[in-house]
C-alpha cells in the first residue's frame, strides 16, 4: 500500500457513503451556497459563545453525515477530527456527545485531508467497517486566537484572509457507490521563514507544492490524470505564490485545472474578504460539499484535493517564532 516515500494506494478504494456541511450566514452568500446542507443565519448558533457555537456546527454536520449515511454513531469505528481551537477543543468536545472511539488530530487548515487520509486508511485495511472524518472552524473564534477579535476592528492587509464559519464531515465505508478515495500523500513540514500571521497563504504555498511534487514523483504520474486539483486555502497571494512554484519546479499544471478552495467560497465582488478564505472549515465544506456534489453529478471523474496547514499558534507568535507549514493530498475518484 505504500507507494514511493510519502504516499499510500487504497488497493480496495474505500467509499464515501456520505458527507455533510453546515455553514454560517457569510458563507451562505457565496457562489456555492447550494451546495451546503445547512446555512446558519445566526453566528451564535444559539449558544452563549462563537466557541461553542463552532462545536455545535461540528456535532450537526457529523450527525448529518451519519444519518445520511444510514448509519448510527454506534456502526462507527473510529472518528478523525480536530480543529483550531485550543487543543481541538471543538473536535474533542464534539466527541464527547458523539460518543465515537475518537482521534483528535492537529494539522491546522490541512487537518480535513488529514482526518480524511487516515479514516481511509483504517478503512482499507480492514482495521474499521465504518469511519468519520470531520472537522470545522468559526470566524469570530478562530480571528479572536490567532489574529485580534473581531469586536477589535482592527485593519487588515490585503494579504489577509478570512476564516470560514462551517463544518464538513464525512463517513467512509469499505463498500459504497462512491465516489471513491484512491491515494493519499503526506505532507512534510515546510518553512520558509515567514512570521506574519496576516499572510498565510505565502507561508503555506510552499509546503503546498512540495506535496504535490512528491504525489506526482509517488504515483509515477502527471497532472492530467486529474480534472481538477485544489489546494487548500491558500487564496489569491498563496495561489499565485504556488503556479509560480509549479513553474520553477517544471510541474505542468497547465495540463489540468488548478483552483483553490480559499478562493472558491467567497464572491471578491461582494464580500470583503482581502485574499479569500481560510480556516479548517475551508477545504472541508467545499470538498464535502462542491466538489463531491459535482462528482456525484458526473463532472468531474478524478480529483486531488491537497488541504494546507500553518502551524503556529499564539506561544510560538510571541516568541517570534517562524510559521511551520504542511499539506496533505488526498485523491478521490467518481467510479471504482
Amino acid at each position: 500500500m505504500l507507494k514511493g516515500h510519502q504516499s499510500w494506494v487504497f488497493e480496495n478504494k474505500p467509499s464515501f457513503l456520505s458527507s455533510a456541511t453546515t455553514v454560517g450566514p457569510f458563507e451562505g452568500q457565496g457562489p456555492l451556497a447550494e451546495d451546503f446542507d445547512i446555512i446558519h443565519g445566526d453566528l451564535y448558533l444559539g449558544q452563549e459563545s462563537w466557541e461553542k457555537a463552532e462545536k455545535a456546527l461540528l456535532e450537526e454536520a457529523a450527525k448529518m453525515a451519519i444519518e445520511h449515511a444510514g448509519l448510527t454513531e454506534g456502526e462507527i469505528q473510529f472518528h478523525f477530527g480536530g480543529d483550531l481551537m485550543n487543543q481541538i477543543v471543538s473536535s474533542s468536545f464534539a466527541a464527547r456527545t458523539l460518543t465515537i472511539p475518537y482521534f483528535g488530530l492537529f494539522g491546522a487548515c490541512s487537518t480535513s485531508m488529514e482526518s480524511l487520509a487516515l479514516a481511509a486508511y483504517v478503512v482499507n485495511s480492514g482495521g474499521a467497517k465504518h469511519t468519520l472524518a470531520a472537522t470545522c472552524s468559526h470566524n469570530c473564534s478562530v480571528e479572536k486566537q490567532f489574529r485580534y477579535p473581531t469586536e477589535y476592528g482592527s485593519q487588515k492587509p490585503p494579504t489577509a484572509q478570512f476564516t470560514v464559519t462551517g463544518a464538513g464531515a464525512a463517513v467512509i465505508g469499505k463498500e459504497g457507490k462512491g465516489p471513491f478515495i484512491t491515494s493519499a500523500t503526506i505532507g512534510r513540514v515546510v518553512d520558509m521563514g515567514i512570521k506574519d500571521p496576516f499572510n498565510m497563504g505565502a507561508a503555506m504555498a510552499p509546503a503546498a507544492v512540495d506535496t504535490i511534487e512528491a504525489h506526482f514523483r509517488d504515483l509515477q504520474i502527471e497532472p492530467s490524470h486529474y480534472d481538477l486539483i485544489v489546494t487548500g486555502d491558500l487564496s489569491k497571494v498563496g495561489y499565485e505564490i504556488a503556479c509560480d512554484l509549479f513553474k520553477r519546479h517544471n510541474i505542468p499544471m497547465q495540463q489540468t485545472t488548478y483552483s483553490d478552495c480559499g478562493m472558491m467560497i467567497y464572491n471578491y465582488e461582494t464580500q470583503n474578504v482581502q485574499a479569500g478564505a481560510s480556516g479548517c472549515g475551508c477545504s472541508a465544506v467545499v470538498t464535502y460539499g462542491h466538489l463531491l456534489n459535482r462528482m456525484r453529478r458526473g463532472e468531474l471523474n478524478r480529483i486531488l484535493v491537497v488541504a494546507t496547514g500553518a502551524l503556529l499558534s499564539p506561544l510560538t507568535f510571541q516568541q517570534d517564532e517562524t510559521i511551520p507549514c504542511i499539506a496533505h493530498a488526498v485523491s478521490i475518484e467518481r467510479e471504482k
